[in-house]
């Protein structure tokens, strides 16, 4: 796996979400591809290893199409 570049970033269509207190990966998962199981890739296209790294406040962008994103990803 890699990470995305800024260019790979703005090839996928994506919604940008603000991270507040109570937030986790796998509920974003599960609310935009309904599978909690995919939190990784919403971690790994912000930069983050794990939802302890995301500071309240962060932007994180969800790649709304996950194929997509998994092919950036090389996955």
């Amino acid at each position: 796996m890699k990470n995305p570049t800024i260019a790979e970033r703005a090839s996928v269509t994506a919604n940008k979400h603000i991270w507040k207190y109570g937030d986790r990966l796998y509920n974003l998962a599960n609310q935009y591809y309904g599978d909690s199981r995919f939190w990784w890739v919403i971690a790994w296209w912000n930069g983050y290893g794990t939802e302890a790294q995301i500071k309240t406040g962060a932007i994180l962008y969800i790649p709304l199409n996950i194929s997509d994103a998994m092919k950036i990803l090389e996955v």
